[in-house]
């Protein structure tokens, strides 16, 4: 038994190379990243307005497009998990799309929907005095666009997952359908919920393609800081640099959170 395992435990030399040229190429950049830092002025840079003010705009909207995925993608992965109905599989197709999509595309659809233009906007700029593109709302649109997916599969995978006795008890003692989400079906899947509305927020705190396209990159209202990145190469590498560790910060700080559900011990 103990040969077995050590040769088990051993690891192939034709795999061992690959393996260790893929992690050099994930971790290169991020090291690229550390080292060209101005560790010296990092202080001083990360009290720029225009850092804070790209970093307070990212913050807001990102937490309004989580809390918009919230509202609407828990009910439709609920929807998803537990009732069968003609066509559920296209649904869930439907509501994957937006992780292969071109975050470009999506900004282009959204744009066509509702832009002044578009098939819903005109009506909301005539009727109501909406006008989403180019503008805060817009770019919370944007990144809950592409970010809602994220919660709908971690959400609908912890309703699948979530055992059902616990609702059928609660239906025969009485509780209606609303009562026993509320208070049995939520409670159970809560960390699923937390996970996926931090995966949900960290990719709307990411978000670029949809939000330059459909909500353009103006400092203070529409710029967040992967655009301010974007514009910061074209003039100041450095303040490039510093943006890019906060992501990189937030980054590793949201899978640190997540570890106990992605990690597990041997």
């Amino acid at each position: 038994m103990a040969r077995r395992r050590r040769r088990t435990g051993r690891v192939p030399a034709a795999l061992l190379l690959p393996a260790a040229l893929g992690l050099l190429f994930l971790v290169l950049p991020l090291i690229g990243l550390l080292v060209r830092a101005p560790w010296s002025t990092l202080p001083h840079r990360l009290t720029e307005p225009g850092v804070v003010t790209a970093l307070r705009l990212s913050l807001q909207t990102a937490t309004l497009a989580t809390l918009l995925c919230l509202l609407l993608g828990v009910p439709l992965a609920w929807l998803l998990a537990r009732v069968e109905f003609p066509g559920r599989r296209v649904v869930r197709a439907l509501v994957t799309v937006p992780l292969v999509l071109p975050p470009v595309v999506g900004g282009v659809a959204l744009l066509l929907v509702f832009g002044r233009r578009g098939l819903l906007g005109g009506w909301l700029d005539s009727s109501f005095g909406i006008t989403l593109p180019f503008s805060t709302a817009g770019v919370v649109l944007a990144e809950a666009f592409v970010a809602m997916p994220f919660l709908i599969i971690a959400v609908e995978g912890a309703l699948r997952g979530a055992d059902t006795r616990y609702e059928e008890a609660a239906a025969t003692l009485g509780a209606g359908r609303w009562t026993t989400f509320t208070h049995v079906t939520l409670p159970l899947v809560a960390p699923g919920i937390a996970a996926g509305a931090v995966l949900c927020w960290a990719r709307a705190l990411g978000e670029f393609g949809a939000t330059i396209t459909f909500a353009g990159n103006f400092p203070g209202r529409t710029q967040t800081m992967p655009l301010a990145v974007y514009l910061a190469l074209e003039t100041d590498l450095e303040a490039a640099i510093v943006l890019s560790l906060l992501l990189l910060a937030v980054s590793v700080a949201i899978l640190a959170s997540l570890r106990d559900r992605w990690i597990t011990s041997p």
